[in-house]
């Protein structure tokens, strides 16, 4: 087995923790949206009255804090894709567990928690498309 060069062993020990930190972010922004639109909705109900003005200005708030999760979601689902690697060469079957396997998995488990997340922001944000009001 080959040793790595200090440079390139902490090259990759950063590459791994970059791709640590990727994997929290879509679930992190499905939960700041979360809640953004349940406090804010909860603000104006409880505290604003509910009125048709409020919640029309709640309604943009809560369009506008949804197209920035989404946007941010995307973004890192395409910066996983991008690490995940797989339509390079198509290997989806690992022998052995080896540096570029590690990181292609990360990969692939941020790719997917930002898709199970973008799905979570749009199901959060459809209360307020809908126009449902204070109950």
């Amino acid at each position: 087995m080959s040793r790595l060069h200090p440079d390139e062993e902490r090259r990759s020990f950063a590459e791994e923790a970059d791709s640590l930190w990727r994997i929290a972010f879509g679930p992190l922004i499905w939960s700041a949206h979360f809640l953004l639109c349940y406090v804010g909705a909860a603000l104006v109900c409880a505290r604003l009255g509910g009125t048709e003005a409020t919640l029309a200005w709640l309604r943009l708030g809560i369009g506008g804090v949804t197209v920035l999760a989404l946007a941010g979601i995307a973004w890192v689902g395409w910066q996983a894709w991008r690490q995940w690697d797989f339509l390079d060469d198509y290997d989806h079957v690992h022998d052995r567990a080896v540096a570029e396997d590690r990181h292609e998995f990360l990969g692939h488990a941020s790719f997917l928690l930002a898709v199970i997340s973008f799905v979570g922001v749009v199901y959060v944000a459809l209360p307020a498309a809908f126009g449902v009001g204070c109950q």
